[in-house]
């Protein structure tokens, strides 16, 4: 550019300064971004003159310093705010619809082609620095997350093994679950083999074996019996689901040997309770999936999001462009779409990969519902979808929770209920206080869509099984981690005669702990 036009795009700044930022901030605050939304006009006001006076010095000096400064600083302002990474993207985009006008008002000829290029040049800058400084931060965080993953996957192997190294003492040096097996039934039982399996001693005595066994593990426990009955060889040691007074099942590891009882055959054996160990199994075995699950993140974030960063932008940038028109920009506006579903995809599974915090602060959830219909209202109406709203109170209770965590929650519930069904369907949503747990709050989404075969229900809450077209499988699985982070459950049943009901039961709390 000649000196002529820096100087007259240095007035033009300088003229409209406080009309851009002011724009810029009255843009950000009734943006979709709903975190955007709640921050405060005054800080609005401060991250936007920064970042205005960031492009100013790119634009008229040439100078760089000012927007590294501001990208460094608003990173990790907005990582700590769990924005998006494509939310402030958006936000530095705004700089260039306000602007934009200004200069096609003010300016002409090469001037102004001159000085939209620079400003394309100047934000494709800022944005693409930005989004390489600030994945690099949040993949730092993802990183120390899978370390303190992995340290707690040491430290309970570690624990498990001194567990059962002292458990296996106690075995070995007191009176503990002993038994006597003679001729199919209990002739010898102690104190804590009786307490095991909930019976008296006169009740446990002359009682079959197979009485105490759970249906599941009884041919195996039967063959082994009989294996060594007969004197063949056969394993010392063995789990099984033994079965008590109740009639529930408990997981049991016994130790036996075949020994002379009153002159005869006989089987004796030591029995334990293994719930804790295998409670304990299951954790590992979780960290450990976490702790994979974690770097795998990183990784896809670091070798995909950068240049889907970059290929996205220029698109975007493309599609300004207005010698492109229809199949043209048509099929530009599809690359764009598809990029965001792919950004949506690697945002998810970073959600699920990073350590969840809650921010509890009193609210309505009525209010998180309502708000997360009119996020939804476009799709809604797209399918002509009815939405039926039943609350148990005029007023629901207000309570606890993290409004931000639970309206991420309802709002992937309502994206599978209004995917699932038909155009015309029908969204029932329904709230009543339960006595669960103390006083509980259950919120209840059910769609008359074509349902969950019986044979997926099982899996729907596992991560990365998903039966629908483009689905990542982590949706739900998000759902049950945030409820439960709040301290409650999600459960998911057929609804007859089609369609699927989610419940959400949430511990009413009134303070916090």
């Amino acid at each position: 550019m000649s000196v002529e036009s820096d100087m007259a795009l240095a007035s033009l700044l300088e003229k409209h300064r406080d009309e851009i930022i002011r724009m810029w901030v009255r843009g950000l605050h009734s943006s979709d971004s709903a975190r955007y939304r709640s921050r405060p006009l005054d800080e609005l006001y401060v991250t936007v003159s920064r970042a205005n006076d960031g492009n100013y010095a790119v634009l008229v000096d040439d100078d760089y310093s000012l927007i590294n400064g501001h990208i460094e600083w608003i990173s990790k302002l907005r990582l700590d705010g769990g924005f998006a990474l494509s939310e402030v993207q958006h936000a530095y985009e705004f700089y260039r619809s306000i602007l934009v006008p200004m200069l096609l008002a003010e300016l002409s000829g090469r001037e102004l082609s001159a000085t939209i290029e620079k400003l394309n040049a100047c934000l494709f800058y800022t944005i693409t620095r930005f989004s390489d400084y600030f994945q690099s931060l949040h993949e730092a965080r993802i990183r120390e997350h899978a370390r303190e993953l992995e340290h707690k996957v040491e430290e309970r192997t570690k624990e498990l093994a001194e567990s059962e190294s002292k458990y296996r003492v106690l075995v070995e040096e007191i009176n503990d679950g002993y038994f006597v097996v003679q001729d199919g039934v209990i002739v010898f039982a102690n104190p804590a083999y009786c307490e095991l399996h909930g019976y008296t001693s006169s009740e446990i005595i002359g009682k079959p074996y197979t009485d105490l066994i759970s249906p599941r593990s009884l041919p195996g426990v039967s063959r082994l019996y009989q294996k060594r009955v007969a004197g063949a060889e056969s394993k010392d040691l063995y789990a099984y689901l033994r079965r008590d007074k109740s009639g529930r099942s408990r997981p049991t590891e016994n130790k036996v040997k075949r020994i002379t009882y009153d002159g005869r055959p006989a089987v004796a054996g030591i029995c334990r309770d293994i719930t804790e160990r295998m409670e304990t199994e299951k954790r590992i075995r979780e960290a450990e999936r976490f702790a994979y699950i974690g770097k795998l993140t990183t990784s896809l974030a670091h070798e995909i999001r950068n240049p889907l960063c970059s290929v996205k932008l220029n698109s975007q940038i493309l599609l300004k462009n207005t010698a492109f028109n229809g199949n043209d920009k048509r099929r530009l506006e599809i690359v764009v779409h598809e990029i965001s579903r792919l950004e949506r995809i690697l945002d998810e599974m970073l959600d699920y990969a990073k350590p969840l915090s809650l921010k509890m602060q009193m609210g309505s959830l009525k209010k998180i519902i309502d708000s997360c219909l009119d996020t939804m209202d476009v799709r809604i109406r797209e399918k002509d979808i009815e939405v039926k709203k039943r609350y148990s109170e005029r007023r629901m209770r207000r309570m606890l929770f993290d409004g931000e965590k639970m309206e991420q929650a309802l709002i992937n519930v309502l994206i599978n209920s209004v995917d699932a069904i038909e155009k015309g369907g029908v969204i029932e949503i329904t709230s009543k206080m339960t006595a669960e747990n103390g006083t509980s709050m259950r919120i209840e989404i059910c769609d008359n869509g074509p349902g969950i075969p019986s044979a997926d229900l099982p899996f729907v809450f596992d991560p990365f099984f998903s039966r629908k077209k483009g689905g990542t499988g982590l949706g739900l699985v998000n759902v049950k981690k945030i409820v439960e982070a709040h301290g409650g459950r999600v459960d998911l049943v057929p609804r007859k005669p089609t369609g699927t009901i989610l419940g959400l039961t949430l511990p009413v709390k009134e303070e916090l702990p």
